[in-house]
């Protein structure tokens, strides 16, 4: 299978503690290219329903359906930073990320890595 930067898939995220994003929920792809052909792990930023999310921080990226092919508005929480093996991207993707979309991803992510 074949995974882009960019891509979003919905994964099942068990086994969490505390404060982390459980359940079934719509992950972004957001390593490099030149990673995602290698056999690693993958790394994701975590999404969920917008309407859960009543502010919006310099870290989180708010997306409407249209923006991304899901079903719903989703915010993008990219201080929820994950790696994940491949196998948990079940295809086929459920959207993808617009590139406008995608560079308020990445300010978002120099914040949270402080680069």
């Amino acid at each position: 299978m074949t995974v882009a930067r960019g891509d979003i898939y919905f994964v099942d995220l068990r086994r969490t503690r505390g404060r982390e994003q459980r359940g079934r929920r719509p992950v972004l792809v957001v390593s490099s290219d030149a990673v995602n052909r290698q056999p690693l792990a993958v790394t994701v930023v975590v999404g969920t329903r917008g309407g859960r999310v009543r502010e919006d921080y310099a870290v989180n990226v708010r997306v409407s359906a249209a923006d991304t092919g899901l079903p719903e508005e989703t915010v993008f929480l990219c201080f929820q930073l994950r790696s994940l093996d491949r196998g948990r991207l079940v295809s086929p993707r459920a959207g993808v990320m617009a590139g406008a979309k995608m560079a308020e991803v990445d300010d978002a992510l120099r914040l949270v890595l402080d680069l």
